[in-house]
């Protein structure tokens, strides 16, 4: 039993560490957005905003990207959870679980990412018709 729980802790720290990185980016896309309209603000240069704009998209690919990640290896635990003892190879290859649940664009279109990055969006468009 010693083997599956070490292989289980492997896999349950590679998705924390892709829930962490989609943590740091939402985060980071944040941070960058509001420093760019401080700078159109300031400097009253609209490129700025639509700069905001490219970024956002960026870190959302960026972001489905790792969650697109994170759920492969969800599926890959769920896989080892069910082997015996003696079946575990220690093995991380996740290219066998492409689900349409684990595919890229259902990742880019999952609730939690939508949530987040349309309401950004809007803002930056509303921003955009406003100062033209």
């Amino acid at each position: 039993m010693e083997k599956k729980l070490k292989h289980l802790e492997f896999i349950h720290n590679t998705i924390n560490r892709m829930s962490t990185n989609s943590f740091y980016i939402k985060g980071w896309c944040v941070t960058i957005v509001a420093a760019l309209f401080a700078l159109a603000e300031k400097d009253i240069l609209t490129n700025f905003i639509f700069i905001s704009y490219f970024v956002l998209f960026v870190f959302w690919f960026l972001n489905g990207f790792f969650l697109q990640l994170e759920r492969k290896f969800r599926s890959l635990y769920d896989v080892v959870r069910l082997k015996s003892e003696m079946d575990i190879d220690f093995s991380m290859d996740i290219s066998s679980f492409n689900s349409d649940f684990n595919s890229y664009f259902s990742a880019l279109t999952s609730k939690s990412l939508l949530l987040f990055y349309f309401p950004l969006l809007v803002v930056v468009l509303i921003i955009i018709y406003l100062l033209k």
